[in-house]
């Protein structure tokens, strides 16, 4: 039996020791592997101030992209169909006067004769929100396109002695059926073309 006394005060020790308070400094008591609630705030504000300055950049870029382009193509259609109607009046005989008037130009021209003719007339006019070509005897057909409409077109019957001109006015702006600003364009262009003398 005295040999077990003498494993008893040795468990005694042990358990006393076992039973001490380690005390830890407080500089010693962070995570090793994770973050302070603090650190995790200030990295999200951090992230935040870089990335919406960034976010914003690229919706204002994307913004101005829709608008160049539908100033861009307003700017072509109306420029191109500028350059339709001043070609046809250059080439034209004469402004038939009937049905000539401040919304409609009448032209009797040489060009697209039909059998047997020596003569022909065409015609620019406002089909709904088109400009439209109609030639003798021929369906209309829209020389504007399906993403722009006329807003102003106005023709100018100009006599100087010999000389026949018209002027042109011609407004056009992108369809915006949703009325956003970025796809706001608008173009007004004027010109004056004089028919050639024979």
């Amino acid at each position: 039996m005295r040999k077990i006394n003498l494993q008893f005060p040795l468990i005694a020790k042990q358990l006393q020791r076992a039973k001490r308070v380690v005390r830890i400094p407080n500089s010693q008591l962070r995570f090793k592997n994770g973050f302070t609630l603090i650190e995790v705030l200030v990295y999200i504000t951090v992230l935040a101030i870089l990335i919406i300055p960034i976010f914003s950049l690229l919706i204002w870029s994307f913004h101005s992209n829709i608008k160049a382009k539908a100033m861009r193509e307003t700017q072509e259609d109306a420029s191109r169909t500028m350059d339709i109607i001043v070609r046809e009046i250059k080439e034209a005989k004469s402004v038939y006067v009937p049905t000539t008037n401040s919304s409609q130009l009448s032209l009797e021209t040489n060009n697209y004769l039909p059998a047997d003719e020596e003569t022909t007339y065409i015609d620019f006019f406002l089909c709904g929100s088109s400009l439209c070509l109609k030639k003798e005897s021929q369906d209309p057909v829209s020389i504007t396109k399906d993403n722009v409409e006329v807003n102003n077109l106005a023709f100018t019957r100009i006599v100087s002695g010999d000389s026949t001109s018209v002027q042109i006015e011609l407004g056009m702006k992108y369809k915006n059926p949703s009325n956003k600003p970025e796809y706001h364009a608008t173009v007004n262009l004027e010109s004056t073309a004089s028919l050639r003398s024979y």
